[in-house]
C-alpha cells in the first residue's frame, strides 16, 4: 500500500518521544494534532489532506484504568470510543448511538492493531488491548472513572484526541491506531502519582521496537 504511517500527538513532549523512537524511519511522520478531539479532528484532516497515507496513529500518553493497564504499559485501542458524546437523563447517560444521532465509536484496524501488539510484545513491552475512550474532560474523581468503565465494556485507557483523530481517518477512507503508553491512572487527579516521564520513555520504547518488528 503506497503512502506514509502518520502519527498525530497532542504536544511537543509526546510527538518529540515518538520522533525519538522511529529515529529517522522514513515511513512515519510524526504531527501536532492539539489537545482535544475538535483540535485533533482539524489536524489529521489537514494532513490527510496535503499527503498519501495508508495508516494514522494517534499516539501520546494516557490514563489507564485500575487493573486493566499499570502505568509504563504500553496500550493499543481495539475501538476508539468518544465516551462523553451524548445527553445525561434522569435514567443516566445515553449516547449519540443510543440516540440515533450518529456514532462515537471508531473501530480500529483490528488485524493491524493484532500486528502491533504481537511486535511489541515480543519486544518485551507491557502490552494492554482493548477499546480506549476520548473525553473532553479528563476524569478527576473514582465515581467519574467507575462510571466510564461501566459505560464502555473492557475500557483499558483514556485519552483525549483519539476519536477526533480516528474519525478524521475515518472519512477519508485511511484505516486508524491509537497507541499510548500510560503515565497515570484514571480517577482522583493526584499529579504526585504521576510518571509522565516514564510514559514518555515507553512510548518511544514502542515506536523503536515498531521500526524494528512491524512490517504494516
Amino acid at each position: 500500500m503506497n503512502g506514509k504511517i502518520l502519527v498525530m500527538t497532542a504536544v511537543e513532549a509526546e510527538r518529540n518521544a515518538v520522533l525519538r523512537g522511529v529515529n529517522g524511519d522514513d515511513r512515519f511522520e510524526v504531527q501536532l494534532a492539539g489537545v482535544g478531539p475538535v483540535a485533533a479532528a482539524i489536524s489529521t484532516t489537514t494532513a490527510l489532506l496535503s499527503g498519501e497515507y495508508r495508516l494514522v496513529i494517534s499516539s501520546g500518553i494516557a490514563g489507564g484504568f485500575e487493573g486493566r493497564a499499570e502505568i509504563g504499559d504500553v496500550v493499543v485501542a481495539t475501538e476508539i470510543v468518544a465516551a462523553d458524546l451524548g445527553v445525561e437523563t434522569p435514567e443516566g447517560f445515553s449516547s449519540v448511538d443510543e440516540l440515533g444521532f450518529g456514532t462515537s465509536r471508531v473501530q480500529a484496524d483490528i488485524p493491524e492493531a493484532g500486528r502491533v501488539v504481537s511486535a511489541l510484545s515480543a519486544g518485551g513491552i507491557q502490552t494492554s488491548y482493548g477499546p480506549i475512550v476520548t473525553v473532553n474532560t479528563a476524569t478527576g474523581t473514582a465515581g467519574t472513572a467507575a462510571r466510564l468503565a461501566a459505560r464502555v465494556a473492557g475500557v483499558i485507557a483514556e485519552g483525549m484526541e483519539g476519536y477526533g483523530v480516528a474519525a478524521a481517518a475515518q472519512a477519508r477512507g485511511v484505516p486508524a491506531l491509537e497507541i499510548r503508553a500510560i503515565s497515570n491512572r484514571v480517577g482522583p487527579r493526584d499529579r504526585s502519582a504521576w510518571r509522565i516521564g516514564d510514559a514518555l520513555r515507553s512510548l518511544e520504547a514502542a515506536f523503536d521496537q515498531l521500526t524494528e518488528g512491524w512490517q504494516p
